[in-house]
């Protein structure tokens, strides 16, 4: 499924897996609760719980439409335990309905996109958790690719860099991943371990993506404004990084009780100048819509 796109001046902002109202949620089940019943009815459970999420991400399509946001980040709790064996099989079970999502959300003109968990670290030395980690990434590439979506930085996957000081161990397993992995994979600076400049030169070694995030950059380097020069360096930097300039991806969040408060607030009140010239935006902030709409509001051009 190859998407249509344009450039754009206006950014697109996207939603970030649920709603601050109830009108996006989704289910979950424990391994611990799981695992107290016999494969067969552990395989019930999950067909029952993926049913019901798929109907939910639907809804999520529904709400982004209805509101004409362009990307929704996919919980990374879609599917739970679709890396397992009984998982992965109920979840091919769903293999037509997943389909038609996909191309639902390619009508609508909705890009989809996600970010793993925490427990992705690439670059940790453990093999057991390098391992477990390709399984997880693997795990979303399958549902990504079940849902007809390209294997391209469109299609995205986003993660942090992980352990510090790893960047050459990082940028050799980036070239061993699975294809369907390494098509879509991208990497985010983050406030305490890799800075906005390592995680670019990953990038620009490995070949991938850098999704810049300006909360994190101002929170690692000691900064007093999203208008400092090293926020737009680093935002036009990050752009060579992308096979289309056009897919570019930023994220944007504030602190909570001050500017460099690492924990999210509830809204967004201060925007990089910088982002006026970015095609896309997550949002992320508790108040979810209700920030995406007075962003929509008060930042982006009438």
């Amino acid at each position: 499924m190859t998407p249509k796109t344009e450039k754009r001046t206006t950014p697109r902002l996207g939603l970030v897996c649920i709603t601050h109202s109830d009108e996006v949620r989704y289910r979950t089940v424990t391994r611990k609760r799981l695992l107290q019943f016999p494969s067969e009815e552990q395989k019930r459970m999950l067909r029952d719980l993926y049913a019901a999420n798929l109907a939910r991400l639907n809804r999520a399509l529904d709400f982004c439409a209805a509101r004409g946001l362009g990307l929704y980040r996919m919980t990374s709790a879609l599917f739970p335990f679709a890396d397992d064996e009984a998982g992965a099989d109920v979840l091919e079970e769903f293999k037509g309905e997943l389909e038609r999502t996909g191309a639902r959300a390619a009508e609508l003109g909705i890009r989809l996109v996600l970010h793993p968990d925490q427990f992705v670290v690439l670059s940790s030395d453990s093999p057991q958790t390098v391992a477990n980690s390709i399984e997880i990434l693997e795990s979303h590439a399958r549902v990504m690719d079940l849902l007809g979506l390209p294997r391209s930085a469109w299609a995205l996957i986003e993660i942090h860099g992980g352990k510090g000081a790893r960047a050459d161990r990082l940028v050799e397993q980036i070239g061993l991943l699975p294809e369907a992995v390494r098509a879509r994979i991208a990497f985010e600076n983050d406030e305490y371990i890799y800075s906005a400049g390592e995680i670019l030169d990953v990038c620009r070694r490995a070949g991938v993506p850098m999704v810049f995030d300006a909360h994190h950059h101002v929170v690692h380097e000691g900064l007093d404004s999203y208008d400092h020069p090293s926020v737009a360096e680093m935002v036009e930097a990050a752009r060579g990084t992308w096979p289309r300039p056009e897919w570019q991806l930023v994220h944007i969040s504030n602190g909570r009780t001050s500017f460099r408060d690492r924990h999210h607030s509830d809204l967004i009140e201060s925007m990089p100048a910088a982002y006026r010239r970015v095609p896309w935006i997550e949002v992320e902030a508790k108040h979810k819509e209700l920030a995406i709409e007075r962003l929509s509001a008060d930042w982006l051009p009438a």
